[in-house]
């Protein structure tokens, strides 16, 4: 469904709302800011881990000025230039901002906080035991999983709650046993004292201009007062959790069911789901002292949606490099075309049959745009790339504020470094509406537990 076409304040733009709104508030406070943060004592302190570009700070301060990010850390390992860091030092001020391998930040480093967030890599996440660390836990590729254990772990006052991103594959990873990783990380949280919600969301579901579905979780410590209302877990997860407050669901669900994820960490990497051909993991589920319960349940979202089209500038004002010249559309075509062919491995020379089916060509201005990936940046034709028909009928890329648009960015946000790196740093963030819904859950249950 369109909606109605309105000018920002400040008339630099047009956008539909409600991402016009979101582009005015969230330059009204801590954007462009450097001075240090001060906090109240209703205030919820954040820590910001895999920052990015900020698309959790964004969600969360549209959702309250209440949260305060008091320190992040954001470092890309082999690269030379930091963009990331510099974009979000740039939009948010170097206040508490860290651009540091996190494995070297000293735990005493990193303040007190209320609230952790981060968007961290999928990896693999097994558990190996070493001569050198003979009953220790170390991570061979998930490194960075382990990182957030460690803070929690060794921090004096670990945080009270927890928001965390992935992709919604982490559920069934890997695929020789499936569900491992998600048991793995549910089970070092439990053994740290936390009861974990999550959700797999997709962004246009609920109204978002993006099909962008990930794995979200929320995580509490367990003698937080929102742990008496997970006396029943399913209506936890149907009407009463932060996740169900956020994004309502239909009561029914499919696929219910519960156990336990027993063993030590090293016992559940070696053996969790080692028979099984499906992830023991619904798209929605809650965790309690390693007990699960988890289901499947249908989106209920009745609002209005923001589609593709609406998020478009103008064809006067896109610039020329982003238009398909004449000569490269058939090549575009092409790479978007199905395919049933045979093709020569260059290395080997074996030849083989390739096939693929079509994508969409023009992509569809009318719905939520496909998911954006890390690759959208650059002039080559491509299969995976948007490309979209103008009023006048020429074809076009998306631009880089496009692309923000549909992660719910305020325009220009990435500006300052190459359209191809602007690409690539909204392809790994993340929908920042869906933070924000959070955020406005977790203060609401927040708040009327400190009412009782």
């Amino acid at each position: 469904m369109r909606k109605d076409i309105v000018e920002s304040a400040d008339n630099n733009h047009i956008l539909c709302e409600p991402l016009a709104q979101y582009s005015i508030s969230c330059a009204h406070y801590s954007l462009f800011e450097n001075e240090p943060v001060h906090t109240a004592a209703a205030d919820i302190r954040v820590i910001e881990l895999f920052a990015g570009v900020g698309g959790f700070r964004i969600g969360l301060e549209r959702a309250s000025k209440r949260f305060k990010t008091v320190w992040n850390n954001q470092w890309e390992p082999s690269t030379k230039r930091q963009d990331a860091s510099i974009i979000y030092c740039r939009n948010f001020g170097t206040a508490g901002h860290s651009n540091e391998d996190i494995s070297t930040v000293s735990v005493d480093m990193i303040p007190d906080g209320d609230l952790l967030v981060g968007g961290f890599p999928c990896q693999d996440y097994s558990v190996a035991t070493t001569l050198k660390r003979s009953g220790g836990i170390e991570g061979k590729k998930g490194v960075l999983w382990w990182e957030i254990h460690r803070i929690l772990r060794d921090h004096k006052n670990p945080p009270k709650y927890l928001i965390l991103e992935n992709v919604d594959r982490l559920l069934g990873s890997p695929a020789k046993q499936r569900g491992r990783d998600f048991a793995i990380i549910l089970a070092s949280l439990s053994d740290l004292g936390y009861s974990v919600e999550w959700r797999v969301i997709n962004a246009a579901e609920y109204g978002m201009p993006q099909r962008r579905k990930r794995t979200y979780m929320f995580a509490f410590k367990s003698d937080m007062p929102m742990s008496v209302k997970t006396t029943d877990p399913w209506k936890w997860l149907s009407n009463d959790g932060i996740m169900a407050k956020a994004f309502t669901v239909e009561p029914t669900s499919t696929h219910q069911s519960e156990f336990n994820i027993t063993g030590s960490l090293g016992d559940i990497s070696d053996n969790f789901n080692n028979r099984g051909k499906a992830s023991p993991f619904r798209h929605s589920g809650i965790m309690i002292n390693r007990k699960v319960y988890t289901a499947d349940f249908k989106p209920c979202y009745d609002g209005l949606s923001v589609v593709l089209g609406d998020i478009l500038i103008d064809e006067q004002q896109t610039p020329q490099e982003f238009f398909i010249d004449a000569e490269a559309l058939n090549k575009w075509k092409y790479a978007k075309g199905g395919k049933s062919e045979k093709r020569v491995n260059k290395t080997t020379g074996y030849e083989y049959n390739y096939s693929e089916g079509a994508m969409a060509f023009p992509d569809s201005i009318d719905k939520p745009s496909r998911t954006i990936i890390t690759g959208e940046g650059g002039a080559a034709p491509s299969r995976f790339k948007h490309v979209v028909q103008t009023p006048s009928g020429r074809y076009r890329r998306l631009t880089p504020i496009e692309l923000e648009r549909l992660n719910m960015f305020p325009d220009n946000h990435t500006q300052g470094t190459s359209d191809m790196r602007r690409a690539f740093l909204m392809g790994n963030a993340l929908v920042t509406g869906i933070v924000e819904r959070i955020g406005i859950s977790l203060l609401n249950d927040i708040d009327s537990s400190s009412a009782i």
